[in-house]
């Protein structure tokens, strides 16, 4: 049954016309495609089980490294100190523009409106996962606006995998030493963290949990 669903999917995409992402800031013809899959592919993942776990603990840890001790760098250069997002919930995720889950944008905008008095987004653009971020951080920005509205934190690109190269959030999200619990990294492009008002880590979601899914939400919808 699993194969022949990826064989009804992988029927519905002609030969890719563009391979290259973010060669301007419209969708290529590859995005385009991919938007128009998105509803198949989550519902693929759903029905196989697919990058669709989530990791939740009892009672929430207090972390050895505080959390809102980490700073990033905007996408625009500006210097960002979570300890300016104490009293909010935080959800983190790496992102990419020519990936399968990149309709998630849409979704991740949606979720900063809905909760805007409680919720702070934060994207991570990466070029870890089958180099699915290849443009630069103007590029990334001006994409993420026009095609899906985005107008919640974006970072600068970096990494987020395991390495010498792994951004220091990212480092704390997946080490235990420094989160308390967690020692899992993102598995693929749109792998979701949330990080409660206190600076504690609640929750992992992987890439095929729908931002505005009851799984995600309603952990949100418990942190008032």
């Amino acid at each position: 049954m699993r194969k022949y669903l990826w064989i009804v999917a992988a029927a519905a995409v002609p030969v890719w016309m563009a391979a290259d992402t973010c060669n301007n800031q419209d969708m290529t013809a590859r995005q385009s495609i991919l938007k128009r899959l998105y509803p198949i592919l989550t519902g693929i993942t759903r029905m196989t089980g697919s990058k669709n776990a989530s990791y939740r603990t009892d009672r929430p840890v207090e972390p050895p490294k505080p959390f809102h001790s980490l700073k990033a760098t905007l996408i625009t250069g500006e210097a960002l100190s979570l300890d300016s997002l104490k009293g909010k919930m935080v959800l983190l995720v790496n992102t990419a523009s020519d990936c399968g889950y990149t309709p998630q944008y849409e979704g991740l905008q949606q979720l900063q409106d809905r909760y805007r008095d409680r919720l702070v987004v934060v994207g991570f653009p990466a070029n870890d996962f089958k180099q699915q971020e290849k443009g630069g951080n103007a590029q990334i920005a001006e994409f993420c606006k026009r095609n899906y509205g985005v107008n919640f934190l974006l970072t600068e690109k970096s990494s987020v995998v395991k390495g010498p190269e792994q951004h220091t959030v990212f480092a704390w999200l997946s080490d235990s030493r420094l989160n308390g619990w967690n020692n899992r990294q993102p598995v693929w492009n749109f792998t979701k963290y949330l990080v409660d008002q206190q600076g504690r880590l609640v929750g992992v979601f992987e890439p095929s949990v729908d931002p505005l899914g009851d799984e995600l939400t309603s952990v949100i919808d418990q942190k008032r």
